[in-house]
């Protein structure tokens, strides 16, 4: 595709609708030039041809942009109809959680993908695709942009003149120059002559605000995507029991986190006033903090990930709302509790029949969380665990199941083996226990297994979180901000002031904010003699409208 050359001798791309030296319309379509690439030629609406070519333009337009965002909200929006597999209880299995929450509807959540929303392969593919579009669309109108505003020349084509909105022309011997000159200067506008003509232009990097928008938006999701990449971003939970001890997650099992105590404070009726509405009625009390009281553990140097593992103490700390335990980027945040979780279960033999001396002894805990499998004592007795349900439910086809392992819920069925019995031939006395259930599930039983105590225990709930990206996304949404300031705030505004055949022609130019460019016309006319301007697209508007109306009443 040959370039077009202007009668001033400049050679144009092809496509180009205005000269990009001199201005002159290389077509003539008889309205008012569109200035809002400066004519120039982009790559989008001149080369069609290739594979290449139609990717880019493709990408380069803005209808296509517009569409990609909408995918992305919409979709976003359907990720907030349910929580995230992240945020489902703890041990929960999401392909059977979801439909039991919400039903058909939490199914085709699931099966959709939409329970691991924010890091699937599809949603990645729609942020890349938008970050792709924001790229092509900017360089496809920045480049030649920026290369016909450098390359524009004070003296302009007469017809590129009269093809501006606001243009108006006179008698050039009257008029002052050198006080137009200094009233432009006034209003700080960067004023250029050749012979005898003038360029006045003010306010051309806010041509720039959408491009650096596009770079502050760009920059952000390359940071969001980083969140999905090994070691950049860590969300996730841990729930500790009081007394115990959890691995860190995204520490590699290099450091722990003890739960030595769980605080729940509540504010004192007696003493606070700001709360008093709320402390007055019944069941509403008013929670002034929630506290673990924290210790932080690394794993010796030369230990082993284990049951066994060495730890060194590092530090302790109580981890209060918006007051973290913070160490080598990971923050443990406090959010969420549980309070008097089942934790151990105490429980002994009862007989009619048999010795009560021999009962005494028979005597057995179970540790709800890491329950002890078999139990034998020396007067004979034998128990043995055969099932345990921590959160016991029947599924649809009868059988015992659990939901997940947290003891909310439990059931153990027990197997009594009394001394005259041999484990390994005879069947003992089997029951199902749990809170306020004791049932015998076979036939003979001389004994009952008796619940004699329950132990509590609080557990709380830290989110473990580390995000290397938020210093990019914030240098992203800054540059967003900048660039919302400067093509919000500020307006590129040209005046052009040439004298030919002993006409003065007067044309104006803003990409928006008309009415700031006519005043400023207005001000640099008073007292100078410039021919009066007046708007052309308000001409134009009303000779369309005269046509459409003799339009109408000639087909009436």
């Amino acid at each position: 595709m040959n370039k077009e050359t202007c009668e001033c001798g400049h050679k144009n791309p092809y496509g180009t609708y205005l000269c990009e030296s001199c201005g002159k319309p290389l077509k003539e379509d008889g309205r008012l030039a569109n200035m809002r690439y400066e004519g120039v030629a982009r790559r989008s609406q001149t080369y069609k041809r290739s594979v290449v070519d139609k990717v880019w333009n493709f990408f380069s337009s803005v209808k296509v942009g517009i569409w990609i965002i909408v995918l992305i909200l919409v979709t976003s929006s359907i990720g907030t109809l349910f929580p995230q597999e992240m945020y489902i209880p703890p041990g929960e299995d999401p392909s059977l959680y979801y439909a039991q929450e919400y039903g058909i509807l939490g199914q085709l959540y699931y099966d959709l993908g939409f329970h691991n929303l924010y890091s699937s392969w599809w949603y990645m593919l729609l942020i890349a695709a938008l970050g792709i579009s924001l790229v092509i669309a900017s360089l496809d109108r920045f480049v030649p942009l920026y290369r016909a505003l450098k390359k524009q020349r004070v003296t302009r084509h007469a017809a590129f003149m009269k093809k501006q909105r606001v243009y108006g022309e006179g008698l050039s011997s009257n008029a002052d120059l050198e006080s137009v000159k200094d009233k432009l200067k006034s209003k700080r506008y960067k004023v250029r002559e050749e012979n005898g003509n003038l360029l006045a232009e003010k306010g051309r990097f806010a041509r720039w605000g959408p491009y650096v928008n596009h770079i502050g938006l760009i920059i952000f999701l390359i940071g969001g995507m980083l969140r999905f990449f090994p070691g950049m971003y860590l969300d996730d939970y841990v729930w500790i029991r009081e007394g115990e001890t959890e691995v860190i997650s995204g520490t590699d099992g290099e450091y722990f986190v003890e739960n030595n105590e769980f605080l729940v404070e509540l504010y004192d009726d007696q003493n606070e006033d700001i709360f008093q509405e709320a402390l007055m009625r019944e069941d509403a009390p008013v929670v002034s903090n929630y506290q673990t009281n924290a210790s932080l553990y690394k794993r010796a140097e030369g230990g082993s990930i284990g049951s066994e593992t060495e730890l060194e103490h590092v530090k302790d700390h109580e981890i209060r709302v918006n007051e973290p335990l913070t160490f080598e980027g990971i923050s443990l945040y406090q959010v969420d509790y549980k309070i008097n979780e089942l934790s151990n279960f105490t429980f002994t033999l009862e007989s009619e029949t048999a010795d009560e001396d021999q009962l005494e002894e028979v005597v057995f805990n179970v540790d709800l969380n890491d329950p002890q499998m078999y139990y034998d004592y020396d007067n004979g007795y034998q128990v043995e665990i055969i099932e345990y349900f921590p959160n016991f439910y029947v599924s649809d086809d009868g059988e015992p199941m659990t939901m997940n392992r947290v003891p909310d819920n439990p059931r153990i069925i027990f197997e009594v083996f009394p001394p005259d019995t041999d484990p390994e031939t005879d069947t003992g006395e089997i029951s199902m226990i749990g809170v306020q259930v004791n049932e015998a599930l076979n036939e003979g039983h001389e004994h009952r297994i008796s619940m004699q105590d329950v132990e509590l225990v609080d557990v709380t709930g830290l989110t473990v979180r580390r995000d290397h990206t938020l210093p990019i996304i914030i240098v992203g949404g800054s540059i967003f901000m900048v660039g919302l300031i400067q093509g919000s705030y500020w307006h590129h505004r040209r005046i052009w002031i040439q004298q030919k055949d002993g006409r003065m022609l007067v044309a104006g130019h803003a990409n928006k904010n008309w009415h700031a460019l006519k005043n400023d016309i207005a001000f640099i006319s008073e007292g100078t003699n410039l021919p009066e301007v007046h708007d052309q697209l308000d001409e134009e508007e009303k000779i369309e409208e005269d046509k459409s109306k003799m339009s109408e009443g000639g087909s009436r």
